[in-house]
């Protein structure tokens, strides 16, 4: 089949480390290459730039592409995640009802795919916070059964950022499982213990 539409696109890949940004264009390149659904007819490869602000480099490539139908240039959106495409010709498309039905279908059931995947990722991601935020108050329990202790030592014990951490405190207070006196965290079971013997030595 005859590769009649011409579209230009930019790739753009920001990670870390440098080197595996830098490979991981080209190998997109060279997998576009070898895809005979397209004719790569030029490519400009930017230098890579480091963003200072978040130590991630980012690279990207400037590409000239060749293809028979619409329907590729979606799965080249899909498969290569472009921020920028642009169709240089044909100026006008003519499509045919059957061919939009198909390429509609073919939409939706990648967008279908995407969406599994999304809540998939959400419930690991669910499950994954639930298993480090039980841990992170094993941890705490742990610590505070060996003594009371502020928030600065306890992050620095377990290396958790301060604020996180107090965030953290605050649902264990919240849940009646820790407490809070001039800056001291306690377990709050203890501090019920320490106020039982204070009444008894009062009597």
């Amino acid at each position: 089949m005859e590769k009649n539409i011409h579209f230009r696109a930019v790739i753009e890949v920001l990670g870390k480390p440098k080197e595996h940004v830098d490979s991981a264009l080209k190998g997109y390149i060279q997998k576009l290459k070898e895809d005979t659904h397209y004719a790569v007819l030029k490519e400009e490869l930017a230098d890579l730039k480091k963003h200072e602000e978040n130590d991630l480099w980012m690279v990207f490539a400037e590409l000239e592409i060749k293809t028979a139908s619409l329907t590729h240039i979606i799965d080249f959106c899909f498969e290569y995640m472009p921020s920028l495409i642009e169709i240089i010709e044909p100026h006008e498309l003519k499509i045919s009802s059957l061919d939009v039905s198909s390429f509609l279908n073919d939409l939706q059931a990648k967008l279908h795919g995407v969406d599994m995947l999304a809540k998939q990722l959400k419930m690991e991601n669910q499950v994954l916070h639930q298993t480090t935020a039980a841990l992170l108050g094993n941890y705490i329990t742990v610590l505070l059964r060996q003594g009371n202790l502020t928030s600065e030592q306890l992050s620095k014990l377990t290396g958790v950022k301060l604020e996180m951490l107090e965030d953290f405190l605050d649902k264990l207070i919240d849940a009646g499982k820790i407490d809070m006196k001039e800056s001291i965290y306690f377990l709050k079971e203890e501090a019920v213990g320490v106020e039982h013997g204070r009444k008894r030595k009062k009597s």
